[in-house]
């Protein structure tokens, strides 16, 4: 680190910055504007998806007591829904 004497200081400046606008400089003739003026928003397919996930019931009572009454009957499991998953499980996994 060099240190340098009082020969270095500088004089007094001014404190206005050089980039300001002064009053008497007029300001771009042109009238437009280089951004935007207006907002503007885009939601993605998943979030609008996602907002609507909000007004789905979270549980069906009435499926869920006539799945149970199947159950209980008997009825619930047969061959072709057996068959579905299964089919279903070996897609996802292979």
């Amino acid at each position: 680190m060099q240190v340098y004497g009082l020969a270095q200081l500088h004089s007094a400046q001014s404190i206005n910055a050089p980039h300001t606008l002064r009053a008497n400089q007029p300001a771009s003739s042109t009238g437009r504007t280089s951004f935007n003026t207006t907002d503007q928003l885009d939601i993605s397919a998943e979030a609008s998806l996602a907002s609507r996930l909000s007004d789905i019931p979270d549980i069906r009572h009435d499926r869920v007591a006539a799945i149970k009454a199947q159950i209980a009957n008997g009825t619930y499991e047969t061959a072709d829904k057996l068959d579905g998953a299964l089919s279903a499980l070996l897609d996802e996994i292979g």
